[in-house]
């Protein structure tokens, strides 16, 4: 039986095609994205450091055999690690001519910054005297060893990390200079003695000077690192498997912090904040790359690099270009600089915002790099979301800067409007949030172990660190707001506070509130108004415009007002799926009415305050029809049971004592006959609200079941639908009308109610000597009504699902009540993998779904199906609703751009699998 292969170098193309069956997921899945794309680099003839990849499935075996090498794994690092000497001419260990190597880890899927990484393995007392006269500069060869020991001591011991920086920062105050690269070697060499006596105080070991225990240490770390906390919240964040593991890279070091003539740097081939097709980045000269990402110098743009480095600039500039063909996507690359030579040490896709996103999609397409079908495919129904994220009103910056609450401006790396209160670390930052705080996290740089406090936070500022440092790619990464390098600010730890302009200017403490332009990079004081953006990016715009050509799917709204309409209709809504008249019923001058009809004892008295109502609703439904001209419009008639428009029985309760306390202090006998008025008053309500009160009333008296009890209230809104489609007929307005009777469970129930409803409706349109095209449909919210969908098919146009009862009365369950006791436990122990109330129960309530589809169009084989309510704006609810054959989903206004490209991604799913 053959040894498993738990190494290959980076020359062993082949070998790993031949592992893994020559899939190129496969092959990402086996080395870590970074690792294949090492790999690839080599391939394509860019230059590229020798090395090799330690697999994800040694990680896999590492974790699964409780923190030990598989058998094999460290025999085959030993041999890989002769081929990196003989490409290098270099010995690992080799006093005069060392070999140093850095220990890399990389997941399929990218993880910026969570995991870890030592530099400069192979360094010892002995090997950094041969660096130094192999180089000629001591200096160089002991701050390479510092970095070495410094990430030795907090990745792979655990030490924190600020014990070795306080050591460099009172080194630099003593010197009396700004920065590392100013240090002489003496102040470095006793750096590195301190250092060493750091790490044997806290380890109570001694550095260890074996570069193969300096490497097999190292490689454990980097697999232990797979399962450290910020890794874990990350792929929860990002929706990342657990079971995928990291791999290893051993990469032999290149050294951009040599001289003036060596540089490191991070560049995107785009730029990650619009989309502009430049290439974007930082880089410092002189220094290794955690400086440039760690935020603790002040990086460079790249575009100095055509001045200062022309010839490196453009060699970059060249395979930047190389590597966006070959892979057909925006990357993010990083390089180092040695002695003039450039080496690619990554390139993985680019973090990017939401509005990058599209553009660079957009872009490629109409290169001709990528198809339209595959710019579709690369936005997510988040990016979509994210242009509707809310914004800073120009009325609100205008104000802000003439009260002189403008604070100071930075980098704006991450698009959108966040206000919160300042958190000056990352666990207060989770702490607040989970409280239901929103907080802006405030930190000098971020570092990976700050993730947590990310995540939880509205908004990132950061006071060091450039475009591609740590905050900026995360905040990129889940869409929040983001600025960094805010210079002027200046963090008082001590203090727990913000400062601006010295001892005499502007003070922020811990927990006051700021507000956030990650869109201009500014930052203000105090609380700005924010403002919900039309959707009026014209890259956005074009690709929704592909995503329409490419769905099944039709795309409506729910709303019950025509503003709402208005903005369902230019976000592309075709059509109103959802009208709630119980909304229009709640409004201040029209509620008195209701509840005199509720109230009413005699049938004249409650047909008077009906009758009332109806210019109300003929209004009501006017406007939709206008907004909607040439659409269809679906009205659901009054659905709720009636106690919803009376007052609060406990409330009742609690006015009533309160009143018979007052009287029994009443002053003057006006005051008594007053209190005695309304106390009667009080009680009529309360005797109405208890005959009205159920024990269970969303199973009791509502929906259609209220429009039989009371036929004339349901009469009364059909009249007022087609009188107003009448009216808005004669002018010249293309009415669609669709009259829908909600929760229906019977076949007798819809054939009642539609016998009594359309003989309304032809009345009225007999009146106005008009005929209208218009359907009658009911929902279907029942398990009853689905299981017998055949026989209600008979008596309805159309179907709508109203998966929110649905999903209640299939799991018998109440929403409210579930997702504030239990819900969320069913979810975190695994026994249900969603909440059936955001996503739909696809084996279940999808099941019912199918069985009523089925069931109806074999009926009426013109039979239309839809879906209103939340699960008419979720993607993966989208798709199965795509696989079940819907005509339409519905969904709030603001969904509607989400749900026209998950629609198209349903259909382009569904072709692939074809």
């Amino acid at each position: 039986m053959s040894e498993q292969k738990w190494v290959f170098r980076f020359n062993e193309v082949e070998e790993v095609q031949s592992h893994v069956g020559g899939d190129w997921e496969d092959v990402r899945a086996l080395l870590g994205g970074k690792g294949a794309n090492l790999f690839e680099m080599l391939r394509i003839d860019v230059p590229v450091p020798p090395g090799f990849t330690a697999t994800t499935e040694a990680c896999n075996a590492f974790l699964e055999e409780g923190g030990f090498f598989p058998e094999g794994l460290w025999e085959q690092e030993r041999e890989a690690m002769k081929y990196v000497e003989a490409e290098t001419g270099k010995g690992f260990g080799d006093p005069k001519n060392p070999l140093l190597v850095s220990c890399r880890s990389g997941a399929k899927i990218s993880m910026p910054g969570m995991m870890d990484t030592v530099l400069n393995i192979g360094l010892n007392d002995e090997t950094v005297r041969g660096l130094t006269e192999k180089t000629g500069d001591e200096r160089f060869a002991l701050d390479s060893y510092r970095r070495l020991i410094q990430m030795f001591g907090h990745v792979v011991m655990g030490m924190d990390d600020e014990v070795f920086e306080d050591v460099i920062t009172q080194a630099r105050d003593k010197a009396g200079v700004e920065t590392d690269a100013e240090l002489s070697a003496d102040v470095w060499k006793g750096i590195v003695d301190r250092f060493k006596a750091l790490f044997k105080s806290h380890t109570k070991l001694d550095f260890p000077e074996d570069p193969y225990v300096q490497l097999m240490l190292a490689t454990e770390a980097v697999f232990k690192s797979w399962n450290i906390k910020r890794a874990v919240d990350y792929r929860r964040a990002a929706g990342i498997p657990d079971d995928l593991g990291t791999a290893v890279n051993i990469v032999a070091m290149v050294f951009g912090n040599m001289g003036n003539d060596c540089a490191t740097g991070v560049a995107m081939t785009r730029n990650g904040t619009t989309g502009d097709p430049r290439i974007e980045g930082d880089y410092l000269i002189n220094a290794q790359g955690e400086d440039v990402v760690a935020g603790i110098r002040m990086t460079k743009d790249i575009t100095q690099m055509k001045d200062e480095m022309p010839e490196a600039w453009a060699e970059l500039s060249e395979i930047a270009q190389k590597l966006e063909s070959h892979y057909r996507e925006m990357q993010d690359v990083e390089f180092t600089i040695e002695q003039g030579k450039l080496w690619m040490l990554q390139t993985r896709d680019g973090k990017r915002t939401a509005q990058a996103t599209v553009r660079i999609a957009v872009d490629l397409a109409e290169e001709g790099v990528i198809s339209k079908e595959t710019a579709v495919m690369r936005v997510k129904p988040e990016h979509v979301d994210f242009f509707l994220h809310p914004q800073f009103s120009l009325e609100a910056l205008e104000v802000a800067n003439e009260m002189g609450r403008f604070l100071a401006e930075g980098l704006n790396v991450s698009p959108g409007a966040a206000v919160g209160v300042v958190a000056l670390d990352a666990n207060l930052a989770e702490t607040w949030g989970k409280e239901g705080k929103d907080v802006i996290m405030v930190r000098p740089e971020t570092k990976p172990d700050d993730v947590h406090g990310m995540l939880a936070a509205k908004g990132i500022l950061t006071t060091r660190g450039g475009r591609t440092s740590h905050a900026a790619l995360v905040a990129r990464q889940f869409g929040k707001p983001s600025v960094v390098g805010v210079t002027a600010l200046k963090i008082d730890m001590g203090k727990r506070e913000l400062r601006m302009g010295g001892a005499e200017g502007v003070v922020i403490n811990e927990g006051d509130p700021i507000s956030l332009d990650g869109t201009l990079g500014k930052v203000y004081s105090g609380r700005l108004d924010t403002t919900v953006p039309d959707i009026n990016d014209p890259y956005l715009l074009k690709l929704l415009s592909w995503a329409d050509g490419f769905r099944k799917l039709g795309v409506w709204a729910n709303a019950d007002y025509p503003k709402d309409a208005q903005r369902a209709r230019d976000y592309g809504a075709q059509g109103i799926g959802l009208c709630r008249t119980e909304h229009m019923f709640m409004e201040s001058e029209r509620l008195p009415i209701v509840q005199k009809m509720i109230m009413a004892e005699l049938p004249y008295d409650r047909r008077d305050a009906i009758h009332a109502l109806l210019p109300f609703q003929r209004e009501d439904f006017a406007g939709l029809f206008r907004t909607m001209d040439g659409l269809p419009v679906v009205v659901r008639l009054i659905d709720p049971p009636l106690h919803e428009f009376l007052p609060d029985h406990v409330e009742l309760m609690n006015s009533l004592s309160d009143l018979k306390i007052r009287l029994q202090h009443a002053g003057n006998l006006r005051e008594i006959d007053d209190l005695l008025e309304e106390i009667g008053n009080k009680q009529q309500i309360l005797k109405r609200v208890e005959s009205l009160r159920e024990t269970n009333p969303m199973l009791g008296m509502r929906g259609v079941r209220l429009g039989i009890h009371i036929p004339e209230l349901t009469r009364m809104q059909v009249r007022a639908i087609f009188e107003a489609a009448c009216k808005v007929s004669k002018e010249g307005v293309v009415v669609h009308p669709e009259v829908m009777i909600p929760l229906t469970s019977h076949v007798n129930e819809l054939k009642r109610q539609r016998e009594t409803l359309e003989t309304e409706a032809k009345q009225v349109m007999e009146e106005q000597r008009m005929e209208i095209d218009y359907k009658f449909g009911t929902m279907i919210e029942i398990p009853r009504a689905a299981l017998t969908a055949d026989e209600i098919a008979e008596y309805a146009g159309f179907f709508s699902f109203g998966t929110n009862d649905l999903t209640q009365t299939t799991f018998g369950i109440s929403r409210d009540d579930a997702e504030s006791v239990f819900l969320i436990e069913y979810m975190e122990s695994g026994i249900l993998p969603n909440n059936p109330f955001a996503t739909i129960d696809a084996d279940g309530v999808g099941e019912l779904m199918r069985i009523a589809i089925g069931k109806g169009r074999a009926k009426n084989h013109r039979l239309e199906c839809g879906i209103c309510g939340e699960h008419g704006g979720d993607p993966q609810s989208i798709e199965i609703c795509h696989g079940l054959g819907l005509n339409y989903v519905s969904c709030s206004p603001f969904r509607v751009p989400v749900a026209r490209l998950a629609a198209a991604h349903a259909a382009l799913n569904a072709k692939k699998e074809d």
